[in-house]
């Protein structure tokens, strides 16, 4: 099949606009991507004509959009390669997800010296909820480091995990760096000492297709903005096993079957973890941007961006005054880099800001790999499946600019 980005760039209204007076590069994609269309009229019209409260409601329109709602269940679980669709919990994005395992499955069964394993190229979303068990709880922290190319041996993070590990803690894809993390030798090698593993999935499941069933990670998270899906939706994949041995993270709404002054019973999950009225336009808006990737074909986005990253790889190792963090091999299509000089990041990307290409600027909440990498901030160029070559070289172009005016 023939990658056709003009199309697919068409399909996205944004990237038809001007950002000073400079055709928009969007080059923010790790950070949130763009929507299509078809996810904007979707959204419209729940909101214009199929809007109501999901669940509990025997009316017309609140049937229809409880079945536009949970529909979306299923769209995930084709979406992530799982059969069973009673395995994915709705959550508002990966901070909630990875919030409702600490507390609804480890707070509960982790004390003082239980050990989890991290590693160091890991999102605050998947540090801070365990820092809270740390400080709580007396949890202990370990931490793997990536070497100097960005890459992570499964090894490492293997060897790591002892008689007290309760849980390994881990990026399918660094959202820094870029490199795409084995994590299934860690999968299997833990699940032998019993040790389960939690996967963030927020930058994987943009730029490759996935099957976890196979993979078997105990719980995988995603996240809808960064999907070409709106902001506020997401999902949690965790095992029935699992999902058995959690208590709920929140109580309110459709997580509860009965409630009496002396005793409350839960609802069967997966709704036993979804308290409250939930973001129900987010949810079916995510739903038809997925369906929108599955139908250009996750391994046509794949082979698309390998070309992007390759062509990138080559144009900026073209400067010899900027570095690149991380060059691995197995790199996706996420370039951070610095100036030689004392430019900083946010000086970089307000001039790049000039000749309307978006990145991003700052320690990328990623704190401890900044640290590791003996930096305070970088700039991101972060590609999705609309960009283009030509894009690579306007960025290229703007940051020639940056040397001149910096040197």
């Amino acid at each position: 099949m023939t990658y056709d980005v003009a199309k697919i760039r068409a399909d996205f209204p944004i990237l038809a606009r001007e950002v000073n007076g400079k055709p928009l590069v969007y080059l923010d994609n790790g950070a949130s991507a763009q929507k299509p269309q078809v996810v904007i009229d979707t959204i419209t019209r729940a909101y214009s004509m199929e809007y109501a409260n999901v669940h509990r409601g025997l009316h017309y329109l609140s049937n229809l959009a409880t079945e536009n709602y949970e529909a979306v269940r299923g769209i995930i679980a084709r979406f992530l390669g799982v059969k069973d669709e009673h395995e994915i919990v709705f959550t508002s994005g990966t901070t909630e997800g990875i919030n409702l395992v600490a507390y609804g499955w480890a707070m509960p069964r982790m004390q003082a010296g239980d050990e989890i394993v991290l590693t160091v190229a890991e999102h605050h979303a998947n540090i801070v909820p365990w820092h809270f068990l740390r400080e709580r709880q007396g949890v202990v922290l370990k931490w793997v480091d990536v070497d100097a190319n960005g890459d992570l041996d499964p090894q490492a993070v293997i060897d790591a995990i002892g008689p007290k590990t309760k849980l390994v803690a881990m990026s399918h894809m660094s959202n820094v760096l870029g490199t795409v993390f084995d994590v299934k030798p860690v999968i299997d090698a833990a699940h032998a000492q019993g040790v389960p593993v939690l996967v963030d999935g927020s930058q994987a499941a943009v730029h490759m297709p996935l099957n976890l069933d196979a993979l078997g990670a105990d719980f995988y998270a995603i996240t809808g903005h960064k999907l070409y899906g709106p902001s506020g939706s997401g999902a949690m994949h965790i095992k029935a096993a699992r999902m058995a041995e959690m208590r709920p993270f929140m109580g309110g709404g459709d997580m509860i079957r009965e409630v009496h002054r002396d005793v409350v019973t839960w609802n069967d999950p997966p709704m036993k973890f979804e308290a409250g009225t939930p973001g129900i336009v987010q949810q079916i808006g995510l739903g038809a941007a997925l369906n929108y990737m599955m139908g250009v074909g996750m391994e046509n986005i794949a082979a698309h961006e390998a070309r992007l990253t390759a062509y990138a790889r080559e144009r900026l190792a073209g400067l010899n005054w900027l570095t690149v963090q991380g060059n691995s091999a197995k790199k996706g299509a996420i370039f951070s880099f610095t100036l030689d000089g004392a430019a900083h990041a946010h000086d970089i990307s307000t001039v790049l800001d000039k000749k309307g290409v978006a990145v991003r600027a700052g320690h990328h909440c990623a704190q401890p790999l900044m640290e590791h990498m003996g930096v305070t901030a970088t700039c991101r160029a972060s590609f999705a499946m609309y960009n283009t070559e030509a894009e690579v070289d306007a960025l290229v172009d703007a940051l020639e600019l940056c040397h001149d005016l910096f040197a």
